[in-house]
């Protein structure tokens, strides 16, 4: 196949596939950046500053948008807060102001309680002390647990017996009990787990003054009479009745100072002759604990103590009966002075509750408050018993309490609204719609832009494909330098004119690569057009990928012609070898290429082979300038190239005498091999020329002695300029065997046959679903029968049963793409086609 003199850029590498810029000889060594000029290269600058542009404004749009928001929200959330402090403020001020008057009120009714039983002793001069009888003493501690808001009061009131009242005690609670018990179930009435009768009780009151042994169960059996010397406080009178009755015993006649909590409160109460508190541990009917308080009333006769009324005051109780409106969820804890007591330690000496308007929690003997409320407690002392100047016992403390109040998240959140997220919402929302005005302005207007830039990119595009990227890039600078008229089309108008010059240079070392398909022109002639492009497309893009791998610029394709140089656009000192790499790469890939579309494309497709010719020198490239303006090569090394390529052999690169001296220069003489006979070249004469080898050669040899291996015998006659191959023989040449076909062209069409016809066998097992019809055992007899009929319909008769047709069925069926028909089915076709 002839080639000309000048050759076109192609437009799939034209100078962008590589990415080199092209050298210019005659620019006197100006460098600039290689995308300055470009379309693309410009538009990306602008883009990408209007996009910073952009992302900026956005960015401090944002910035103002959630900053507003949030100073809006945060403003509002603190509005809140500063809202619920307050209030919680005066709920708690009003909390602790109750409670206290509380604590005065339970403080007040037990002293006149005190005193109205000392002075009933008064009026009935028949009683001294401790023989005691307090009538309707159940009544009016009743009404005294009323008075205080308490709803289960518990009274005890308790006489000091001395020494020489002991003996009289017994025939004293004989007398008295009777009377006071019976009052008792009057005014307390009858429950289902308390219905005794007076006679009852009395048989479960002892006549003296008892105790019980600690490490005995309470009962009967572990009673036992006090034997300490008097004065000693001994329980009387209870309310209510139920909680003088434990288990086997009435506490009439009991020792107090059984406890150590009122034998703490008797001394200071002895001392003072004033009120005490001190706290009592109690169990629950779910086993937990509950701490309480006990509050020691004197009773004071002509100066001395002749008794007391004990109270217990439930703290759960006392709490949930404030009644303060609006109170909820707020954690109160009561803080003693003194040590609690049960182990506790001076840091757990305070007692947490849950409160609210209807009910209280006891949540344990902790500080069960959130430190971030710290800063909301409202502290307030509810019992403060002010001694003056008496004197205490040794070891003996009175306990100060102090009421602190604090909320909870669950009291805060209850002031908490929608109305900060919602003003932020409003905000954003306001934001967003001037964020959406402005989007809809920048679509439209990048719109309108968007489609000038589109075509502005297709021209540029069509000059990449046209030009390398150095002469592209140079054309841009001329347009942007102000030179008139169209430097493509214009001969003059580009540089032509005074001042100007040609887009050319002269590139004094390349290597030029001719590769054309052998056997492809009476191959494209059975095919049809999408067939030869698939071919083409595939190969070349394979070409593609060597070039960019090994360094080569790609000048065009003609037909099935592939032209290819090293050396430029970017100089290349290596680049003979860069050259020779690319063409041995491109022999190898033709044949696994064709082997691989051998199927899609015919069997003869694998026959396909490449002839390669390679020449070194100079050549001159630049832009024609005018109607379709493109990139070409120029001088001598072209047509050379050519011959090259048209004097090869199938699978076969050839070399000429320049470009071997080149590898020799660079000690790889071992890549080729001399041809025994010099060729004759057009216009050029006899010349000797060397085949590359397609495989590098194997073993330890250095590279002269590689050099000297024998040459390669040639049996066949030359074939002179122009021809289209050559018939040469390998047998001395370590030649290639990745070059050569495996199977023979008869093996090759009948793989390629049964490929084909696979699918359908497989489609055909997939209609039959897997199941065989039975066959008929009268098949002999019906068999018989064909052709015994007197008319021409009874000569029929059924022989093959016919399935009916399911739906169903057939849905259930395999896929033909799922079947395997087997190697042995494979092998059976395979036979059949063969033969």
């Amino acid at each position: 196949m002839s080639k000309g003199s000048s050759y076109q850029c192609d437009s799939s590498t034209g100078g962008s596939n590589n990415g080199m810029s092209m050298h210019d000889s005659s620019s006197g060594g100006d460098s600039h950046d290689p995308l300055e000029y470009s379309a693309p290269a410009v538009a990306n600058r602008e883009e990408k500053a209007v996009t910073r542009a952009k992302f900026l404004f956005f960015f401090v749009l944002l910035l103002a948008v959630c900053g507003t928001a949030t100073a809006t929200f945060l403003l509002m959330e603190d509005q809140e807060r500063n809202d619920f402090e307050a209030a919680f403020a005066g709920l708690g001020s009003e909390v602790s102001t109750v409670a206290r008057q509380k604590v005065d009120q339970i403080f007040s009714a037990m002293d006149t309680f005190s005193v109205f039983i000392s002075s009933e002793v008064e009026v009935d001069s028949n009683e001294r002390w401790p023989f005691v009888t307090v009538r309707h003493y159940s009544l009016k501690a009743e009404k005294v647990g009323e008075m205080v808001g308490l709803e289960n009061p518990a009274f005890v009131f308790c006489p000091i017996v001395n020494e020489e009242d002991r003996a009289e005690w017994g025939s004293f609670v004989s007398k008295s009990a009777p009377v006071w018990y019976q009052e008792s179930l009057d005014n307390e009435g009858y429950t289902e787990w308390f219905n005794h009768t007076v006679e009852d009780l009395m048989n479960k009151t002892l006549p003296y003054i008892y105790t019980y042994a600690l490490d005995e169960n309470f009962g009967l059996a572990g009673t036992v009479e006090v034997d300490r010397p008097g004065p000693l406080l001994v329980n009387s009178h209870m309310y209510p009745i139920q909680s003088a009755l434990l288990v086997g015993t009435m506490l009439t006649g009991f020792d107090a100072e059984l406890f150590p909590e009122i034998v703490a409160q008797l001394k200071i109460t002895r001392s003072t002759l004033r009120h005490s508190i001190s706290f009592t541990q109690l169990v629950d009917g779910l086993g937990g604990v509950i701490v309480d308080s006990q509050i020691m009333q004197p009773i004071i006769e002509a100066g001395e103590l002749v008794g007391v009324i004990l109270l217990k005051l439930p703290w759960v109780e006392f709490f949930q009966n404030l009644h303060v409106d609006g109170l909820f969820d707020t954690i109160a804890v009561l803080r003693s002075s003194c040590n609690i007591g049960f182990g506790a330690s001076l840091a757990e000496n305070q007692l947490s509750y849950m409160i609210d308007s209807s009910q209280a929690v006891f949540l344990g003997q902790l500080d069960a408050h959130n430190p971030k409320y710290d800063n909301l407690v409202v502290s307030r002392v509810l019992v403060d018993i002010d001694l003056g100047t008496a004197e205490l016992p040794e070891g003996v403390c009175v306990p100060k309490l102090t009421l602190d109040l604090y909320p909870t998240e669950e009291l805060e959140a209850s002031y908490q609204t929608s109305k900060p997220k919602l003003y932020a919402v409003v905000v954003v929302a306001i934001f967003a719609f001037t964020s959406l005005v402005f989007l809809l302005y920048d679509y439209f207007v990048g719109r309108r832009q968007g489609k000038f830039m589109t075509r502005i990119m297709r021209q540029d595009q069509i000059v990449s494909n046209v030009f390398p990227a150095a002469i592209r890039d140079r054309l841009y600078e001329t347009e942007q330098k102000g030179s008139k008229g169209d430097g493509l089309f214009d001969p003059l108008g580009g540089g032509g004119g005074p001042g100007g010059a040609p887009l050319a240079d002269l590139f004094l070392e390349t290597t030029v690569v001719f590769a054309d398909i052998a056997g492809f022109t009476a191959w494209s002639s059975a095919r049809e057009p999408a067939q030869v492009f698939i071919l083409l497309e595939t190969i070349y893009g394979e070409f593609d990928k060597r070039a960019y791998r090994h360094n080569v610029f790609k000048v065009e394709t003609v037909g099935d012609c592939y032209v290819a140089v090293a050396g430029l656009p970017e100089p290349d000192k290596d680049h003979a070898m860069a050259a020779c790499r690319f063409a041995r790469d491109c022999v190898k890939a033709m044949k696994g290429t064709t082997l691989k579309l051998e199927v899609a494309l015919g069997p003869d497709t694998s026959e396909l082979e490449l002839r390669v010719g390679i020449h070194s020198g100079q050549v001159t490239a630049g832009v024609l300038r005018g109607e379709r303006s493109r990139f070409q090569l120029f001088g001598d090394t072209m047509n050379t190239a050519a011959r090259m390529e048209s004097t090869s052999a199938r699978s076969r690169i050839q070399v000429s005498q320049v470009t071997a001296d080149l590898l020799v220069a660079s000690r790889f003489s071992t890549w080729i091999l001399p041809r025994k006979n010099k060729i004759l070249v057009r216009g050029k004469g006899e010349m000797q020329t060397y085949w590359l080898k397609t495989k590098a050669a194997k073993g330890s040899m250095s590279a002269q002695s590689k050099h000297d291996m024998p040459t390669l015998e040639e049996t066949a006659s030359e074939m002179s300029d122009g021809s289209d191959g050559m018939a040469e023989t390998h047998a001395n040449e370590n030649y290639d065997p990745d070059c050569v076909s495996p199977m023979s062209k008869t093996e090759r069409l009948v793989e390629w046959n049964v490929e084909i016809l696979s699918p359908l066998l497989q489609q055909i097992i997939a209609s039959r679903g897997g199941d065989v019809v039975p066959k008929d055992p009268s098949l002999p007899q019906k068999e018989a029968t064909i052709g015994t009929g007197e008319t021409v319909l009874e000569e029929f008769v059924p022989i093959i049963p016919l399935k009916r047709f399911d739906a169903a069925e057939l849905s259930k069926r395999l896929s033909a793409t799922s079947i395997d028909i087997g190697e042995e089915a494979k092998s059976q076709l395979r036979n059949y086609l063969a033969n």
